[in-house]
């Protein structure tokens, strides 16, 4: 099998270890009128309601595995929300698609109509709350005497400025109502159990999706030191800046920290992770006659710096051969051009500059989602051949890089790996063969 065809193997393989039909088989059980989630029970009240609602890229599949697990048992309603394009069949769930990443009037619509839902929960219901990443984007609300328009902007300068995933959702939740534990405190006193899928270096339950049902550990006053951080404070919209500069003098309430009694209802379930991608690439690896060494699955950093390292390790590495390098995580990019791509596409470009002539390594950076940044690729696989090629093509890759145009390099010389919508989202897997 060539190279390219065993990397495409195995990433396909991670994928649909974290899909979500699987995950929920494993996270929920029932027995009579009793429902189990991740080990905690709960028995439906004579007249209870189950409710279900959810957010993210993997939100649909997860609904339409829950409607199969449950619906034979028990009346569901409830709503959820997905990228666009990522929407499936479901036969009591209402749906809407929105925007990613950056929210739209339907993310805003979204808001609306769960909150609705969270209002009109009692406390002889039950709420499952389906969360994946994406989450942030399609579940979006504006602070008071602000804009949709304003917010969209801030996001797009956020995603712009190099802020980690940690950095973005501590200032995404302090513009908010529904994130940041907000959600969780409008459907209490019912019980709330949160199925959730991590695309956060670290699995910190409270950034994940924002953390909606989480208590918030972090503030106003680290919302406007990761803006001072990344020089926004003077770029952001007015209305949102003296909306935070009000709120960190006291003036509007905080997120909801841990301790807050209105959690004591609350189990938040951690069903997928990028770890459990990694551990099912190095099994077809095995399979495939490699010997797979998994180096982390928090891979965090600017992405040709990381592409750098990534390059680096495979180069110098002494172990047994064949030999299968993985790392999980997710990459940033502090974007300077105007060109298009995805954190995984630009990781692949540097990577390819720093292969440039090696024989006996090949490299795939993809997204577990299926979608890398505003283009319709997952990432792409390169090796030492894909700029030497692509200079036949009279194709400069530092340019491409430069400009931050990976997606059109990669359309122009080839590499670019599409998958279309995966259903799930753990982060970003980057596997390298040696040979």
């Amino acid at each position: 099998m060539h190279p390219h065809q065993t990397l495409s193997a195995i990433f396909h393989h991670a994928v649909s270890a974290v899909h979500p039909v699987q995950l929920m088989r494993n996270s929920v059980q029932v027995s009579g009128r009793t429902i189990t989630v991740c080990g905690s029970s709960h028995t439906l009240d004579a007249g209870g309601r189950i409710w279900v609602i959810g957010a993210g890229k993997a939100s649909a599949a997860m609904a339409q595995e829950l409607e199969h697990l449950l619906g034979g048992h028990f009346p569901l309603q409830g709503f959820i929300v997905t990228k666009y394009g990522h929407a499936l069949p479901l036969q009591h769930l209402a749906w809407l698609e929105a925007g990613h990443p950056v929210p739209d009037a339907n993310s805003v619509a979204a808001s609306v109509k769960i909150l609705e839902i969270a209002h009109t929960a009692t406390a002889a219901d039950m709420v499952i709350f389906l969360l994946s990443g994406g989450a942030s984007s399609l579940m979006a609300d504006f602070p008071v005497n602000s804009s949709l328009e304003e917010v969209q902007e801030l996001f797009g300068l956020l995603l712009a400025s190099g802020a980690d995933i940690h950095e973005m959702n501590t200032v995404r939740k302090h513009i908010s109502m529904i994130k940041g534990g907000w959600l969780a405190k409008s459907i209490y006193p019912a019980p709330l159990y949160t199925i959730i899928l991590s695309d956060v270096p670290g699995d910190d339950l409270s950034i994940i999706g924002s953390g909606p049902t989480v208590p918030d550990p972090s503030t106003f006053a680290d919302t406007m030191a990761v803006l001072q951080q990344y020089r926004l404070t003077e770029k952001i919209p007015l209305p949102i800046r003296n909306y935070l500069q009000e709120a960190q003098e006291g003036l509007f309430p905080e997120t909801p920290k841990p301790g807050d009694p209105d959690f004591s209802r609350v189990v938040n379930c951690l069903a997928g992770t990028n770890r459990i991608a990694l551990e099912a690439a190095a099994g077809k690896a095995r399979e495939l006659g490699y010997h797979p060494h998994i180096f982390s699955s928090q891979t965090t950093g600017n992405a040709p710096t990381v592409a750098e390292m990534v390059v680096q390790e495979a180069i110098s590495w002494s172990g047994p051969l064949p030999a299968c390098l993985l790392w999980g995580g997710e990459t940033t990019v502090q974007v300077s051009g105007d060109g298009t791509g995805g954190r995984n596409q630009h990781l692949a470009l540097a990577a390819a500059i720093a292969l440039a002539g090696q024989e006996n390594i090949t490299l795939l950076s993809a997204g577990t989602d299926g979608t890398d940044g505003p283009t319709d690729a997952a990432g792409a696989i390169v090796d030492g051949y894909t700029v030497i090629n692509a200079e036949k093509l009279s194709l400069q890759a530092n340019t491409f890089l430069q400009r931050h145009d990976s997606a059109t390099f990669f359309s122009k010389a080839g590499g670019q790996m599409i998958t279309g919508p995966t259903q799930t989202n753990v982060m970003d897997l980057i596997i390298v063969l040696k040979v």
